[in-house]
């Protein structure tokens, strides 16, 4: 599970792009207006919008987007935009497994995207259900590892619901199953642990190991995705060893 662990921690040492690029605002208000349209606009009676809006605020969203976005998820705004919610499946290069969760208001503009940016990487798009049978969904709970004893951590989390802990050197990684999340996440946070992130991730449940040059070329496709205005978030069945995130740090 140190996948995901790990490829967080390279985003953030290269200088988080959505932030360079002016795009976190768009993608947390996108997730905030879906969550509201699913489950309301009450955070306390809605627990993904609740994640939805802690993470907004961890990111100094301005309260006026995010009551913007609240509002326009729970019929109240006025724009008549209508966000769909999309998993798109492929395989990268070298057999590599990838789940593309997407949220955007035309599907035939981000399906061609997508695929464009499989095509370049030599790469390709999968049939629904062909590629997401080999991944689970799982809720995340980022725990800033400072001052943090992983194997504390991992009883405060058992003891909580969770399902597993991958402790990482700056963050530790609290996995659940995804019913649990919020409750999980509510005890930590009251057994006094930093939470820095939350949210839910597709998990592989085999990973695939290549090496360097390839992974390389793997984690490029990946980046590209995520560029992309319409993508939430992408998950994959590649091993990152130190090795690999080393050069992902420099490339």
């Amino acid at each position: 599970m140190s996948g995901h662990s790990k490829w967080s921690t390279i985003k953030r040492k290269k200088g988080a792009l959505d932030a360079k690029r002016g795009k976190i605002f768009t993608r947390l208000g996108r997730e905030i207006t879906i969550a509201a349209r699913e489950g309301g606009g009450n955070p306390e009676a809605n627990t993904r919008l609740r994640l939805a809006i802690a993470k907004a605020k961890a990111s100094n969203m301005p309260k006026e987007n995010i009551e913007r976005a609240i509002a326009r998820g729970a019929g109240g705004g006025d724009d008549g935009v209508v966000m769909e919610e999309i998993t798109y499946e492929g395989y990268g290069p070298h057999g590599v497994a990838i789940l593309i969760d997407v949220l955007t208001d035309n599907r035939n503009r981000t399906l061609s995207a997508v695929r464009t940016c499989f095509n370049r990487a030599n790469g390709n798009m999968a049939e629904a259900g062909a590629v997401s049978w080999q991944f689970d969904r799982k809720g995340y709970i980022e725990i800033k590892a400072e001052g943090v004893d992983p194997d504390e951590l991992l009883l405060a989390a058992a003891d909580a619901g969770a399902d597993d802990v991958q402790a990482g050197e700056e963050v530790h990684t609290v996995y659940t199953a995804r019913e649990a999340l919020a409750a999980v996440e509510s005890k930590l946070s009251e057994a006094g642990y930093t939470i820095t992130d939350s949210g839910f991730s597709w998990l592989p449940k085999n990973e695939m190991e290549l090496p360097v040059d390839e992974a390389v070329s793997v984690m490029s496709l990946i980046e590209k995705l995520e560029e992309l205005d319409d993508v939430q978030g992408v998950s994959s069945s590649l091993t990152i060893t130190d090795e690999i995130a080393k050069a992902m740090e420099t490339a």
